[in-house]
């Protein structure tokens, strides 16, 4: 059975395909994106697609690949990139990768509300370029946790590992909002509030929802104008949850203190997006899953999603809809 794969894949991945002698594998082999025209030529007469969170699997597609597509196995715990209810209506399976990113999500989400809040980017820069002078009592100053308050908007599997990581440095209130309260917030003492009271009581409001349609733009004008001035704004869900002139404009006229984003809207964010001329915004290139291990581990199950939904069987990993 033909496969067509996106992108380089970590090796791991790769072994399992090649060992299972069940499909013969077409390769973008690259690490940059598969042109368009390439990937609509790649998914001609394809059983199965391997695709990344930055490929846009539309109608187009779908149709380019035919009657023989029987699964498509994103590398990516998302799945905004895909036309689902086309590909529902075709009987094509989805596999994905959730809960694998969980941990390096949540540190790298950790490791990002910190970098904002202490100003360490900017400590750097001051490093190198000499604006290191003497010790002075305010200069760098920033926000602690110790005795906060943090807001989880979306206390889902990763959500909840971020909580469980931010509560042992000493934060005093934990809030989180969502659909629904969840049982197991109890274990790091959650409070289940309305989103405008995380909002207005959050000394760090930490963005972790998925987005869908009643997410999308949550972050905007009247959320910002409701936080903080000394609030920390923290994304690692995906961009669109953000409205980005909204938020530049909260962060350029201080009414909110600082932000730190590993998504954004488009993605790579172009080099001279407002954005990136504040001091107090850090944006990373979402990298939050980005640890070697977890790369391998969330190529082994885009693999072995793949083999199950061309052979019939249970996938490891398999989107319900």
């Amino acid at each position: 059975m033909k496969v067509f794969i996106t992108r380089r894949i970590p090796q791991e991945g790769m072994k399992i395909l090649s060992q299972a002698g069940v499909c013969k594998v077409s390769l973008w082999d690259s690490d940059e994106p598969v042109p368009r025209a390439e990937l609509l030529k790649g998914v001609e007469g394809a059983h199965g697609l391997l695709c990344l969170l930055s490929d846009k699997i539309d109608t187009e597609v779908l149709d380019a690949a035919g009657p023989n597509l029987k699964v498509i196995s994103t590398l990516s715990v998302g799945f905004d990139h895909m036309a689902m209810d086309e590909i529902k209506k075709r009987g094509v399976r989805v596999g994905y990768t959730p809960d694998v990113l969980t941990d390096a999500t949540a540190e790298l989400t950790v490791a990002l509300l910190l970098a904002t809040a202490r100003r360490l980017p900017e400590g750097v820069v001051e490093v190198k370029n000499g604006g290191w002078s003497t010790w002075k009592p305010l200069w760098l100053c920033g926000y602690g946790l110790s005795g906060s308050t943090v807001g989880v908007i979306g206390l889902g599997r990763i959500g909840m590992a971020i909580a469980r990581r931010l509560k042992p440095f000493g934060v005093k209130r934990l809030l989180y909002s969502g659909r629904t309260a969840r049982s197991y917030a109890a274990e790091v003492d959650g409070e289940y509030v309305p989103l405008d009271t995380l909002v207005s009581e959050s000394d760090f409001v930490v963005v972790s929802c998925a987005l869908t349609p009643e997410t999308q733009g949550l972050c905007n004008k009247d959320f910002f104008s409701k936080m903080k001035n000394s609030a920390v704004f923290i994304n690692t869900s995906r961009g669109a949850v953000v409205n980005q002139e909204d938020l530049y404009q909260a962060l350029s006229s201080g009414q909110i203190a600082c932000a730190g984003l590993d998504v954004t809207t488009p993605e790579p964010l172009p080099t001279d997006h407002p954005l990136l001329t504040l001091k107090n915004c850090v944006v990373l290139p979402h990298i939050g899953s980005a640890t070697y291990s977890t790369r391998g581990i969330m190529a082994e199950l885009s693999a072995n999603n793949l083999l199950a939904g061309l052979q019939g069987t249970d996938m490891p990993s398999e989107l319900k809809f």
